[in-house]
């Protein structure tokens, strides 16, 4: 048996003439973080809803926990899977509290738990206010509430700091990580690529309905074959000398009083960093800067899409 917890084989997904997810193929593995990633319309939302059973595939096949997601008992009940909506929405007569009390009865969890989650989401001063008077942020972070019910094993989040500042985004990956911590798999469709550069395991770039990279970090960068950036600081007033030093074919970016900054590729990295080195008491200091995510997701999209 597969140990994979989710399994996606030659999966597409048609609305009449329109295709809107193509030929993906993609294994996750317990406990992974995968993030997807791609524009509005790139087939992200549909393959999340694929994997959750809310859509069946017009051709391949789709295996979560062992079963077909839309018909598989087990799954269906949902007790396994938290789901976050890009677009949240409650009864809005309710009290925050009252929304998460009936989510727990569909999912069998004590009516305890739902204290306790609403504390850890920053809403237990507000659990006994109607949902209607909620803030965008406060709904958002009530539908994460509802989608840690009952510590699920995989944990569906589409766009999940929609509305959230700045501190609040950061207390609610921290929840994700003491799950993930627990054993839990979540799959996350997010724009924010500077708030999911650090945490993913594995980033699945989408174009068209395409997977057209998927990889870690470091591998996409393998793939995008995108130049390193290298900033070295120098005695005040010497960085034209060390430039000068270093020769013309090296890719120098910028020069100032005591500093420079040089690009080049990976191959080239090791053979300049010795070159560097050489230079001596010269040289106070390096810093060596990758590729950023922004900058390898916008390599892939401007590749050409193979249907």
């Amino acid at each position: 048996m597969s140990s994979n917890v989710i399994s996606i084989q030659s999966v597409s997904k048609r609305y009449g003439s329109e295709t809107v997810v193509s030929k993906v193929n993609l294994e996750i593995q317990p406990g992974e973080c995968i993030v997807l990633v791609g524009h509005n319309g790139a087939g992200k939302t549909t393959l999340m809803k694929l994997m959750l059973g809310l859509t069946r595939p017009s051709e391949g096949r789709v295996e979560v926990l062992g079963g077909n997601p839309a018909f598989s008992a087990a799954v269906a009940q949902r007790s396994a899977l938290g789901y976050l909506p890009e677009s949240v929405a409650f009864y809005e007569a309710m009290t925050g509290r009252e929304v998460l009390s009936f989510y727990a009865s569909l999912k069998h969890v004590a009516a305890s738990e739902c204290d306790t989650l609403l504390q850890l989401v920053g809403l237990g001063d507000a659990s006994k206010r109607r949902v209607g008077t909620y803030s965008k942020g406060m709904r958002q972070r009530l539908g994460l509430a509802q989608a840690m019910l009952g510590n699920p094993q995989l944990l569906f989040l589409d766009e999940p700091t929609t509305g959230l500042d700045p501190l609040l985004r950061q207390h609610f990956y921290q929840l994700i990580d003491e799950l993930h911590k627990e054993g839990a798999t979540s799959i996350i469709s997010s724009h924010a690529l500077n708030e999911v550069e650090a945490r993913a395991n594995r980033f699945v770039i989408m174009k068209a309905g395409v997977v057209v990279a998927c990889g870690t970090l470091d591998e996409l960068y393998q793939l995008a074959a995108l130049p390193v950036s290298l900033k070295i600081n120098v005695t005040p007033g010497q960085a034209s000398l060390v430039a000068e030093r270093l020769g013309s074919e090296v890719s120098i970016a910028e020069v100032n009083n005591q500093s420079l900054s040089l690009s080049c590729f990976n191959g080239e990295k090791m053979p300049l960093i010795r070159r560097i080195t050489e230079l001596g008491e010269v040289v106070n200091d390096m810093q060596i800067i990758p590729p950023r995510l922004d900058e390898v997701y916008k390599y892939f999209m401007n590749q050409e899409v193979s249907s």
